[in-house]
Protein backbone atom coordinates (compact mmCIF):
# COMPACT_ATOMS: atom_id res chain seq x y z
CA UNK A 1 0.00 0.00 0.00
CA UNK A 2 0.87 3.48 -1.14
CA UNK A 3 1.85 6.01 2.30
CA UNK A 4 -0.61 8.64 0.29
CA UNK A 5 -3.27 6.19 -0.17
CA UNK A 6 -3.08 5.02 3.95
CA UNK A 7 -2.99 8.64 4.71
CA UNK A 8 -5.84 10.06 2.49
CA UNK A 9 -8.67 8.90 4.35
CA UNK A 10 -10.59 7.61 2.08
CA UNK A 11 -10.63 10.84 -0.46
CA UNK A 12 -12.97 9.90 -3.17
CA UNK A 13 -13.87 6.42 -1.73
CA UNK A 14 -16.75 4.69 -1.42
CA UNK A 15 -17.51 2.50 1.88
CA UNK A 16 -20.53 0.51 2.27
CA UNK A 17 -20.84 -0.45 5.59
CA UNK A 18 -23.71 -1.95 7.96
CA UNK A 19 -24.39 -2.71 11.64
CA UNK A 20 -25.53 -6.24 13.16
CA UNK A 21 -25.91 -7.53 16.65
CA UNK A 22 -24.04 -10.48 17.95
CA UNK A 23 -23.48 -12.00 21.09
CA UNK A 24 -20.59 -9.67 21.91
CA UNK A 25 -22.64 -6.29 21.30
CA UNK A 26 -22.46 -4.55 17.93
CA UNK A 27 -20.60 -5.10 15.17
CA UNK A 28 -19.87 -2.73 12.42
CA UNK A 29 -18.44 -4.26 9.18
CA UNK A 30 -17.34 -1.77 6.32
CA UNK A 31 -15.62 -2.63 2.91
CA UNK A 32 -14.09 -0.20 0.47
CA UNK A 33 -13.87 -1.44 -3.49
CA UNK A 34 -10.95 -4.02 -2.56
CA UNK A 35 -12.08 -5.76 0.45
CA UNK A 36 -13.09 -5.24 4.16
CA UNK A 37 -11.46 -2.23 5.65
CA UNK A 38 -12.86 -2.33 9.26
CA UNK A 39 -14.46 -4.63 11.44
CA UNK A 40 -15.85 -2.95 14.97
CA UNK A 41 -17.79 -3.52 17.93
CA UNK A 42 -18.68 -1.83 21.01
CA UNK A 43 -22.24 -1.38 22.29
CA UNK A 44 -23.33 1.93 21.02
CA UNK A 45 -23.59 2.13 17.46
CA UNK A 46 -22.89 6.40 17.39
CA UNK A 47 -19.47 5.77 18.78
CA UNK A 48 -18.56 2.74 16.47
CA UNK A 49 -20.21 4.72 13.75
CA UNK A 50 -18.02 7.97 14.96
CA UNK A 51 -15.10 5.58 14.65
CA UNK A 52 -15.48 4.36 11.08
CA UNK A 53 -16.04 8.40 10.18
CA UNK A 54 -12.82 9.13 11.96
CA UNK A 55 -10.98 6.68 10.55
CA UNK A 56 -12.45 7.44 6.88
CA UNK A 57 -12.92 10.66 6.88
CA UNK A 58 -12.59 12.17 3.09
CA UNK A 59 -14.67 8.81 1.92
CA UNK A 60 -18.47 8.55 0.90
CA UNK A 61 -19.40 6.37 3.83
CA UNK A 62 -22.86 4.30 2.78
CA UNK A 63 -24.93 2.90 5.37
CA UNK A 64 -27.98 0.50 5.44
CA UNK A 65 -26.94 -1.84 2.49
CA UNK A 66 -29.50 -4.49 2.39
CA UNK A 67 -27.37 -6.72 -0.16
CA UNK A 68 -24.08 -5.81 2.40
CA UNK A 69 -26.31 -6.91 5.06
CA UNK A 70 -25.37 -10.56 4.26
CA UNK A 71 -21.59 -9.89 4.47
CA UNK A 72 -22.29 -8.97 7.73
CA UNK A 73 -23.93 -12.30 8.70
CA UNK A 74 -21.19 -13.80 7.45
CA UNK A 75 -19.38 -12.48 10.07
CA UNK A 76 -21.58 -12.40 12.90
CA UNK A 77 -21.90 -16.23 12.14
CA UNK A 78 -17.78 -16.72 12.31
CA UNK A 79 -17.80 -14.73 15.95
CA UNK A 80 -20.53 -17.54 16.75
CA UNK A 81 -19.49 -20.16 15.63
CA UNK A 82 -15.62 -20.04 14.29
CA UNK A 83 -15.47 -23.36 13.36
CA UNK A 84 -17.64 -22.32 10.22
CA UNK A 85 -14.12 -20.38 9.09
CA UNK A 86 -13.92 -16.74 7.57
CA UNK A 87 -12.13 -15.91 4.42
CA UNK A 88 -12.60 -12.71 3.22
CA UNK A 89 -10.87 -10.00 0.58
CA UNK A 90 -9.41 -7.53 3.35
CA UNK A 91 -8.17 -3.56 2.65
CA UNK A 92 -5.66 -3.84 5.06
CA UNK A 93 -4.39 -0.31 5.85
CA UNK A 94 -1.56 0.60 8.00
CA UNK A 95 1.91 1.40 7.93
CA UNK A 96 4.17 -1.49 6.48
CA UNK A 97 5.46 -2.34 9.92
CA UNK A 98 1.60 -2.99 11.28
CA UNK A 99 0.89 -4.45 7.98
CA UNK A 100 3.69 -7.09 8.81
CA UNK A 101 2.09 -7.19 12.16
CA UNK A 102 -1.42 -7.96 11.21
CA UNK A 103 -0.05 -10.75 8.55
CA UNK A 104 1.67 -12.54 11.34
CA UNK A 105 -1.88 -12.53 13.32
CA UNK A 106 -3.51 -13.93 10.11
CA UNK A 107 -1.65 -17.14 10.25
CA UNK A 108 -2.29 -17.74 14.17
CA UNK A 109 -4.89 -20.56 13.62
CA UNK A 110 -8.48 -20.28 15.55
CA UNK A 111 -7.80 -22.03 18.84
CA UNK A 112 -4.56 -21.58 19.26
CA UNK A 113 -3.07 -18.23 20.76
CA UNK A 114 0.67 -16.84 20.41
CA UNK A 115 2.45 -13.75 22.54
CA UNK A 116 3.40 -10.72 21.98
CA UNK A 117 7.34 -11.73 21.78
CA UNK A 118 6.08 -14.59 19.65
CA UNK A 119 4.86 -12.17 16.89
CA UNK A 120 8.27 -10.24 16.95
CA UNK A 121 10.32 -12.53 16.32
CA UNK A 122 7.80 -13.91 13.66
CA UNK A 123 8.46 -10.86 12.07
CA UNK A 124 11.80 -10.42 12.50
CA UNK A 125 11.80 -7.61 14.96
CA UNK A 126 12.45 -8.88 18.65
CA UNK A 127 13.09 -5.76 19.87
CA UNK A 128 9.79 -4.40 19.09
CA UNK A 129 7.48 -6.24 21.31
CA UNK A 130 5.70 -2.94 22.79
CA UNK A 131 5.76 -1.78 19.55
CA UNK A 132 3.94 -5.17 18.48
CA UNK A 133 1.34 -4.81 20.79
CA UNK A 134 0.30 -1.71 19.49
CA UNK A 135 -0.04 -3.07 16.26
CA UNK A 136 -2.48 -4.95 17.49
CA UNK A 137 -4.18 -2.22 19.45
CA UNK A 138 -4.45 -0.09 16.29
CA UNK A 139 -5.77 -3.40 14.43
CA UNK A 140 -8.77 -1.79 12.72
CA UNK A 141 -10.36 -5.62 11.25
CA UNK A 142 -11.34 -7.04 14.37
CA UNK A 143 -11.92 -11.03 14.18
CA UNK A 144 -10.39 -11.49 10.56
CA UNK A 145 -7.06 -10.15 11.54
CA UNK A 146 -7.34 -12.09 14.80
CA UNK A 147 -5.37 -9.88 17.46
CA UNK A 148 -7.57 -11.35 20.00
CA UNK A 149 -5.71 -14.64 19.78
CA UNK A 150 -2.35 -12.67 21.35
CA UNK A 151 -1.31 -12.98 24.84
CA UNK A 152 0.83 -11.80 27.61
CA UNK A 153 4.05 -14.17 27.43
CA UNK A 154 2.32 -15.47 31.08
CA UNK A 155 -0.26 -16.79 29.37
CA UNK A 156 -2.62 -14.25 30.67
CA UNK A 157 -5.33 -11.60 28.46
CA UNK A 158 -4.27 -8.64 28.03
CA UNK A 159 -5.84 -5.55 26.75
CA UNK A 160 -7.71 -5.50 24.07
CA UNK A 161 -9.31 -2.81 21.37
CA UNK A 162 -13.01 -3.84 21.62
CA UNK A 163 -12.87 -4.80 25.80
CA UNK A 164 -11.04 -8.11 27.30
CA UNK A 165 -13.91 -9.76 28.23
CA UNK A 166 -14.88 -9.70 24.37
CA UNK A 167 -11.40 -11.43 23.54
CA UNK A 168 -11.99 -13.79 26.39
CA UNK A 169 -15.35 -14.98 24.96
CA UNK A 170 -13.95 -14.96 21.63
CA UNK A 171 -10.96 -17.32 23.10
CA UNK A 172 -13.42 -18.92 24.82
CA UNK A 173 -15.57 -19.83 21.73
CA UNK A 174 -12.03 -20.94 19.59
CA UNK A 175 -11.25 -22.95 22.32
CA UNK A 176 -14.21 -25.20 22.50
CA UNK A 177 -14.93 -25.50 18.62
CA UNK A 178 -11.78 -27.58 17.65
Amino acid sequence: MKPKYYRDGGTEELIRFAIGECSLGLILVAMSGKGICAILMGEDPNLITQDLQDRFPNANLIGGDRDFEKMVAKIVAFVEGPKVGLDLPLDVRGTVFQQKVWQALRKIPVGSTASYTDIAQRISAPKAVRAVAQACASNPIAVAIPCHRVLRNDGKLSGYRWGVQRKRMLLEREMTCQ
